[in-house]
């Protein structure tokens, strides 16, 4: 048998018709209740005492599961502090006639320790066995943060609502109002929906909140089947109990191309409180789902046409939480960076010089790009396709075009703006258009500094008017071997193309495919917890329009 941790539970189901909904499918509230109470047995065989469910962090479903296979949940405990716990989920599905085993889903949860009476309690440490055990236990703290300040980067987010701009069109046809989807259900909070305490499992709460939301997104346009996608981050904000009346309210707060978000708000009354008509709100969540229509064919949402003051709330506040679910979906994570350099020599010059090039141009002309942030002249937008990141810096600089492209093609002048690079040198002049650089950047998150091998190919326009540009790509050259005191890091395909606007101005526009070990200078910005890159791209502007004849030299 595998060694497991002390605070570790494994919770087998056989999915059957009972649990799936129409398509034979694993219903996901189902799961979410199975999901919630494996991770509840976690803590508590760690505290030793009852638990009840604080938050759930992002849950992000990967694969579907059908009646018939098995599904698997894994629940660990990742970190204690004080009187609460992260715990860590893994969902395995498996297919019994093939033993073929694919992952549905992995998330953190957080549950508090409840002792009986008014004694106090403080968390035994958590028994690290593995090297990964190691890794989640720090990376539990990081996490932490980011549900701390969570609040705080939404209400920040809204705050700056140019940010959120992304106005719906009068006129657009088919923009459907949000209250067509507005969907109502009462639940009786009876003694099997409850622990031993009488509080209300809140795995069943989350059950009855999909529900409420699935019905919701399948009111809007052709979404006959709408498919969970994702739980947004949520905490509970107190408790119910057997005999009080829940009640739940949901709504399309916003559609992306394929995807729609579903608000939903529970209120909890009991007896009293349900005759005098007021409430105690205890939940609020926001489930993303995409729909298939008779075909299996992902379906594109009608755009959504807010109304009221509450409509353009929920609408941008959409906006907001899905930039903070992608920059929480890659900070949080720990993805081993594989390797995708093309090793540098005299018989691959030609293809790679051109390669590295051509697909900058690429990535530039990808359509798709959303606007994150919008703050006097930058503009940042975010390409996510495939699990593959991208980000895209478009700065307005009052500067002739020749000029930036002299001075941003020179990476040797990048470390005078750019804070997050120590050094970079030249080591090799493979033509007047294109070197290799090496590159050395400052440590994040109390890691070991970085360093990069790069082929930079910068290329003037044939027409005046046309667009200059300078691509960057990581190369491994056999002169330059990884050294300990750095983490070798990799450049998949970045870069800048330069328009001018007239003979005094230009756009700059900034690209990065991020690669894992380049994301950890991306991802707080993405996800609205910081500014760096607005920071980086006003000291590049800056620098460009500061510059004097002595950085200038023709």
């Amino acid at each position: 048998m595998e060694r497991r941790a002390p605070a570790e539970v494994h919770m087998s189901q056989a999915i059957q018709p009972a649990h799936a909904n129409p398509r034979g499918e694993l219903s996901a509230g189902q799961l979410l209740k199975w999901i919630d109470t494996t991770a509840c047995l976690a803590a508590e065989k760690h505290a030793g005492v009852s638990c009840v469910t604080a938050s759930v962090d992002d849950i992000q479903f990967e694969e579907t599961a059908r009646v018939g296979q098995v599904i698997t949940i894994k629940a660990k405990v990742t970190r204690a502090f004080s009187t609460s716990m992260e715990i860590s989920i893994k969902v395995i599905v498996q297919d019994m006639a093939t033993g073929i085993e694919k992952l549905v889903s992995a998330a953190f949860s957080t549950f508090v320790a409840k002792p009986l009476g008014k004694e106090k309690i403080h968390l035994k440490p958590v028994t690290l066995l593995t090297e990964q055990d190691h890794v989640e236990h720090n990376l539990a703290s990081e996490r932490r943060k980011v549900r701390l300040q969570h609040e705080d980067t939404f209400n920040n987010l809204m705050k700056g609502s140019s940010i959120l701009d992304d106005p719906v069109c009068d006129e657009e046809e088919g923009a459907v109002p949000p209250g067509g989807t507005s969907v109502q259900s009462i639940e009786l909070v009876l003694p099997p929906h409850a622990n031993h305490h009488g509080n209300t499992f809140g795995g069943q709460i989350m059950a009855w909140m999909e529900t409420v939301a699935a019905i919701s997104a399948s009111r809007l346009g052709q979404a006959h089947h709408p498919l969970l996608k994702s739980v947004d981050m949520f905490k509970f904000r107190g408790p119910s109990t057997v005999g009080d009346r829940l009640v739940f309210n949901a709504v399309v707060n916003n559609t992306f191309q394929t995807c729609v978000e579903v608000g939903v708000r529970v209120e909890a009354f009991d007896c009293q409180e349900w005759s005098e008509g007021r409430g105690r709100h205890i939940n609020s969540a926001f489930l993303i789902y995409n729909a298939i229509n008779s075909e299996d064919e992902l379906i594109t949402f009608p755009r959504i046409k807010p109304f009221s003051k509450d409509d353009f709330r929920r609408y941008r506040g959409a906006i907001a939480r899905k930039r903070i679910r992608r920059g929480r979906k890659y900070v949080t994570s720990h993805k081993e960076e594989i390797p995708r350099c093309i090793h540098w020599d005299k018989h691959n010059q030609v293809s790679l010089i051109h390669g590295n090039v051509e697909a900058l141009k690429k990535l530039a002309a990808k359509g798709g790009w959303e606007v994150t942030s919008a703050v006097d002249k930058i503009k940042i937008y975010t390409l996510e396709e495939y699990e593959v990141l991208s980000i895209w810096v478009e700065e307005h600089v009052e500067k002739p075009a020749h000029i930036a492209y002299h001075l941003l093609s020179d990476f040797t002048k990048r470390p005078l703006w750019d804070p997050h690079y120590l050094s970079c040198e030249v080591r090799e002049h493979v033509s007047e258009n294109d070197q290799i650089y090496y590159i050395t950047c400052r440590a994040v998150n109390n890691d070991k500094p970085k360093d990069l091998v790069v082929l930079v190919s910068q290329r003037k326009p044939l027409k005046d008017g046309n667009t200059y540009t300078v691509a960057v790509k990581s190369v491994v050259h056999h002169l330059i071997p990884p050294c300990p005191h750095y983490i070798r890091s990799e450049i998949t395909c970045a870069g800048f193309l330069i328009n001018p606007i007239d003979s005094s101005s230009c756009t700059v526009s900034y690209f990065n495919q991020i690669s894992s070990s380049i994301l950890p200078y991306f991802a707080g910005n993405i996800g609205g917890w910081s500014k760096s890159i607005e920071e980086t791209a006003a000291s590049c502007i800056q620098f460009i329009e500061n510059a004097t004849d002595y950085y200038i030299i023709f």
